[in-house]
């Protein structure tokens, strides 16, 4: 499920780079400026954006910690159920191991 969240971070932040690319490229397509207001209104976008994808990369950053963090807690609070489960699957072979053996050897 957080790789299903992650991928749509991924997505979001591709649109938004997309997005503004485009944004930028119209705005300077239909802008009734000068050369030297429309490469200022350009910086500015620029900027505004580099902003809001630092923003947002920071943010994916911290999910991306705490699902970690949370998976470890998970796991180390599930540590000795998973251990318990392990020597009961363990001790559950080694008896059938020792049932197959005894038929082998019982004489019919």
């Amino acid at each position: 499920m957080e790789q299903e969240q992650n991928k749509g971070l991924g997505i979001t932040l591709l649109a938004f780079a997309l997005g503004a690319a485009i944004g930028g490229g119209l705005a300077l397509l239909t802008a009734p400026r000068s050369g030297v207001e429309t490469r200022e209104k350009l910086k500015d976008m620029v900027d505004e954006s580099r902003g809001k994808l630092s923003e947002m990369t920071e943010e994916a950053e911290a999910r991306v910690k705490k699902a970690v963090q949370d998976s470890k807690d998970l796991l180390g609070e599930n540590a000795d159920l998973i251990k318990a489960a392990i020597k009961a699957g363990k001790d559950a072979i080694a008896a059938e191991k020792a049932k197959q053996d005894k038929v082998k050897v019982s004489p019919q």
